[in-house]
């Protein structure tokens, strides 16, 4: 690339700093303009003239989890657990996450589920830490093993189970079109890993999910 071409680069999406660095708002909305034009519509009519901006916001909903950090997000953990040493587990963790490969939405649930050593962590703390990760260009297998990896370093339990379903737009919108097909990923660590009592009475915890507290 020549040194003009580098200039208009640099202009458009920002001084490099060993990467690239974030393009603008302006640069996003443009990107989007193209791609209305590529799909055959016109991005200056009534309907659609505001649409590169809609769009921007919604990406910044949806992958606002690269401008988080998982280990803030658990920095705060708790040791008056008054001896607990059963089984943590919050399940039917919703999320909306986006496939790497074709921009898609995965739609599914989470079931995270540790036995505590020493600490424990906000119930509320184990929802963000599924979003800080799902609201990421994601594949399922990852996003299954950073929550799981993420919860391991900060409270060094003595197991951790993390299994997630989902629903994958890739394969439901498009391609195979198998509309009812979810994919079913599973992460253990500690005692999950190694005892197959722990392993399944995580597992019965989600088979009976359905007898919900009033």
């Amino acid at each position: 690339m020549d040194a003009r071409a580098t200039s208009i680069e640099n202009a458009q999406f920002g001084t490099h700093r060993g990467e690239e660095s974030r393009p603008s708002r302006e640069a996003a909305e443009a990107a989007v303009r193209t791609l209305i034009r590529w799909a055959g519509d016109d991005p200056g009519r009534e309907g659609l003239r505001d649409t590169p901006a809609r769009v921007a916001r919604a990406y910044e909903e949806w992958f606002g989890g690269y401008r988080e950090d998982a280990d803030a997000i658990l920095d705060r953990t708790f040791s008056e657990t008054g001896g607990y040493r059963e089984m943590v587990f919050l399940r039917d963790i919703r999320f909306c996450s986006h496939c790497e490969h074709h921009m898609a939405p995965i739609v599914g649930r989470a079931h995270v589920a540790y036995l505590p050593k020493d600490r424990v962590v906000g119930i509320s703390k184990l929802a963000r830490l599924v979003d800080v990760f799902a609201r990421r260009l994601q594949i399922q297998e990852r996003l299954t093993a950073e929550i799981a990896e993420a919860l391991e370093a900060a409270l060094q339990p003595l197991g951790i189970a993390v299994m997630i379903e989902a629903s994958h737009g890739c394969m439901t919108t498009r391609g195979v079109y198998k509309e009812d097909a979810l994919l079913v990923t599973t992460r253990m660590l500690g005692v999950f890993q190694d005892q197959a009592d722990w392993r399944n009475q995580f597992r019965s915890a989600i088979a009976n999910r359905d007898r919900r507290c009033p």
